[in-house]
């Protein structure tokens, strides 16, 4: 005899008010979303879309959100030397909304961007990101190896990081540079954390990777 949902190992995970039947009650998006419905929903859903149609985002863990917020802190000092030796303006956010398309409507979120500034009712583009940041964790690795790199790279944003997190911190951070000819990303380098140093790069802008500041 087959046992019943009730007596799946899963269940004792999972409050009394799940219902067994919860997989059957999971309602398809009605249409795609347009620009204009995008607008009217609430800013904090952590959701992306993708051809129109909404994909939740998990929610971040604590070391996932101290690397993000420390690696923008990190960016935004090297973007304002940068800006002092006569780059153009320059600003970071973290998971800011990024539209790679608007037919159908295709919107990310990077957990950090580098992108130029710009006024607050413009929407930011592809053409308008300088460097695009994923960190990754279990539920988002193929997403942010796979799926991302090669939405990232159509749209044109010429820069794509890849951080690796583990239990202290940052870990490593996979560099990757547009190939406009393919308009998919080459691989110029991975730094790791216990390679020890501080290491300089020189592109998108020059700065140091100074692993203590990414640590939780």
């Amino acid at each position: 005899m087959s046992p019943s949902p009730r007596d799946l190992p899963w269940r004792a995970f999972y409050p009394e008010t799940v219902p067994d039947d919860w997989f059957r009650t999971l309602s398809s998006q009605p249409h795609p979303l347009t620009v204009e419905e995008y607008a009217l929903l609430p800013d904090d859903l952590l959701i992306e879309v993708v051809d129109g149609y909404v994909v939740h985002r998990p929610a971040n863990g604590r070391r996932h959100q101290t690397v993000a917020r420390r690696l923008a802190d990190l960016l935004e000092k090297h973007a304002r030397e940068a800006m002092a030796r006569g780059y153009g303006c320059l600003t970071v956010a973290n998971a800011a909304d990024v539209r790679l398309r608007d037919v159908p409507l295709h919107v990310r979120r990077p957990d950090v961007v580098l992108f130029r500034c710009l006024d607050d009712d413009h929407v930011l583009r592809p053409d308008d990101v300088v460097l695009a940041v994923e960190i990754v964790e279990a539920g988002t690795e193929t997403t942010d190896t796979c799926g991302k790199p090669s939405e990232y790279g159509r749209a044109g944003i010429l820069y794509y990081w890849i951080v690796r997190l583990d239990r202290t911190g940052a870990s490593a951070v996979e560099r990757y540079h547009l190939d406009q000819a393919t308009m998919t990303y080459k691989h110029i380098g991975t730094l790791m954390r216990d390679a020890g140093g501080a290491p300089e790069i020189g592109m998108p802008i020059p700065m140091i990777i100074d692993w203590p500041e990414l640590q939780d």
